[in-house]
């Protein structure tokens, strides 16, 4: 047998081998594919649709059509203030849940075996109730507890909390995972050339920490800044936050394009932020 008939039946060998294989990846993602497609790519096709639209003032009804009518109307006076407490919101309980959640990661991070799992336990735990208990449980923290007798209940300061307690796991997580990564040998490294507790703090650990950084301060920021449950049930009729401006214009206004631009304006602005905060990533970890 010549040696050109025997490449060329390795070569039909190996592309039918890569064929079935990219077969049964393609089966594998498949179901992946069609869940993402129907529960995500779908109801934000609608999403868009709808904010295209126009409503009846007459019949209350969408009218279809290729209008940005309900994009104009997004930053009236009217609905700034609720964008910018929802901004004020969730960039304070962000800072918060970074200032307070670092310190815990670190210290996790630093301890070893059933002491270490008992504290991660620890900060787990409370995913295993419903948010809803959770949040209620702090209106009854804010009204009959030592933290101001009733007063701090339906006002800001009530709402960031209650996304400061409910989002802080989601700052412990991720910082741990990269501090948990950092060689102990680089901090021994750091403190026999002579720097001191802060310094390694400043000039060590939080460079090699920065991707949990940035994906807690991530995690928390953005959904807490379309957050609706907890200014609905912390902040009453008192404190208005985005998502419940979105909300009202669903379920009690019935202005569906109206709440659908707001919707897609949100989404679209957040979405710049994550890719300018990635780009800004992967550029400083391609110089380090």
């Amino acid at each position: 047998m010549s040696t050109g008939v025997l490449v060329r039946a390795g070569a039909a060998r190996s592309t039918g081998w890569l064929r079935r294989r990219l077969m049964f990846s393609g089966g594998l993602v498949l179901p992946a594919f069609g869940w993402t497609a129907i529960f995500f790519i779908a109801p934000l096709i609608l999403l868009i649709a709808y904010s295209l639209g126009r409503i009846d003032i007459i019949t209350f009804t969408v009218r279809w059509g290729w209008t940005t009518q309900s994009y104009s109307q997004v930053f009236q006076s009217l609905y700034l203030g609720a964008i910018g407490r929802s901004l004020m919101l969730s960039v304070g309980a962000t800072l918060a849940c970074l200032i307070v959640g670092f310190p815990v990661a670190y210290y996790i991070s630093i301890q070893r075996g059933r002491r270490q799992l008992m504290l991660l336990v620890a900060i787990i735990v409370p995913f295993w109730t419903s948010f809803l208990v959770r949040t209620y449980a702090m209106t009854n923290l804010l009204s009959y507890g030592w933290l101001g007798g009733g007063k701090l209940l339906d006002t800001p300061f009530a709402v960031g909390l209650g996304i400061f307690y409910s989002y802080l796991p989601l700052m412990i997580l991720p910082l741990y995972v990269a501090l948990e990564r950092i060689d102990p040998s680089l901090r021994e490294s750091a403190a026999d050339l002579g720097a001191g507790a802060f310094r390694r703090l400043r000039r060590v650990i939080i460079p090699l920490a920065m991707p949990g950084i940035v994906a807690g301060c991530v995690m928390v920021g953005i959904p807490s800044t379309g957050e609706y449950v907890i200014p609905s049930i912390l902040g009453g009729d008192k404190v208005l936050m985005y998502g419940n401006v979105v909300a009202d214009q669903f379920q009690s206004t019935g202005n569906y394009p109206f709440g659908a631009a707001l919707s897609v304006t949100l989404m679209a602005a957040l979405t710049i932020v994550v890719l300018v905060v990635r780009r800004g990533t992967a550029r400083r970890e391609g110089l380090a």
